[in-house]
């Protein structure tokens, strides 16, 4: 399978990836929308037209984006909806109140590197239940209506984290492993890879495609938890460069088709078998086809 190379790179712009692209028509939904990525993301989508949703725990926060969006775009298609992935009861709800086909759905909330282990009320690892079953148990609770968009596309957010660690299927939720913050986090991004893995394999025949992605090192509030960001500033990005990955694989007709791949960069990462030292390149145990399929009967289990 021959890898994809676009014609943009490290510095590209959210909105340099949309020049000539039109989504008027097409519904759109962002999951973290009221802070960092979620709101340029949502920016990006709106300023060509899309009907978008910001899907955020904290609704106040994420009417006052909206109207930011609307003013910034002139776009007034911008809807807020309470949405805590973290939450089972909350995910239930909002996909049973979706009612409209749905074109670009993009997973794009998380967490990172919880010092403590803390549990979700299903008793899951928090940043797995978050990062990973929160957007799942979404991402199929709206299958039909992004069956109904005829060409939907999923965009999932992993991270090159995810090279500190693979699924453990035997403990998900360190019940016998000692807590660690980062192979928690990494194991919660190679299972958003498996995500898009998995889901393109399964509704191919909907029209559905999937993408997971790293969108770079951009300060935002995902490194509360990490004294800041602290990658050295040659490799750091604005966040309109990090939002331009996700927008090229929500958007960009260079992927029309295109599923179950993993892009950095805007271009399709290398598969690695080892970690490199730079942190590039995408594990082949996050794009296995049968880690891809255990992990969605694992976690179709665990949602009964």
């Amino acid at each position: 399978m021959t890898r994809i190379h676009t014609p943009y790179g490290f510095r590209t712009t959210a909105d340099q990836v949309l020049q000539n692209v039109d989504l008027t028509g097409k519904r759109a939904l962002v999951t973290g929308a009221a802070s960092g990525l979620g709101i340029e993301t949502a920016r990006a989508l709106a300023s060509v037209g899309a009907h978008v949703t910001l899907a955020v725990r904290n609704t106040r926060a994420g009417q006052a984006v909206a109207e930011t969006i609307t003013a910034a775009t002139g776009n007034p298609q911008i809807q807020v909806a309470p949405l805590d992935l973290a939450n089972q009861t909350s995910v239930r709800a909002f996909t049973e109140a979706w009612t409209d086909p749905l074109h670009i759905l993009v997973n794009n909330a998380g967490i990172m590197a919880l010092p403590e282990l803390e549990r979700s009320p299903e008793g899951w690892e928090l940043q797995f239940a978050t990062n990973y079953l929160g957007h799942f148990a979404l991402t199929l609770g709206l299958h039909s209506a992004l069956a109904a968009a005829n060409g939907a596309r999923i965009v999932s957010l992993a991270s090159n984290g995810h090279l500190f660690s693979p699924v453990i299927f035997d403990d998900l939720h360190y019940r016998f492993r000692p807590y660690d913050p980062w192979t928690a986090y990494g194991q919660s991004k190679t299972a958003d890879i498996l995500l898009a893995v998995e889901a393109s394999r399964r509704w191919a025949g909907d029209g559905i495609t999937a993408n997971a992605l790293n969108p770079g090192a951009i300060a935002t509030n995902l490194q509360k938890h990490t004294g800041g960001l602290q990658t050295p500033v040659e490799r750091q990005k604005t966040v309109p460069q990090g939002a331009a990955t996700s927008v090229l694989l929500a958007a960009s007709p260079l992927l029309e088709g295109i599923g179950g791949r993993y892009f950095e960069d805007l271009n399709e990462a290398e598969t690695v078998t080892q970690r490199p030292a730079d942190y590039t390149g995408v594990a082949a145990y996050a794009l296995d086809p049968e880690n891809a399929r255990r992990l969605w009967d694992v976690a179709t289990t665990l949602l009964r």
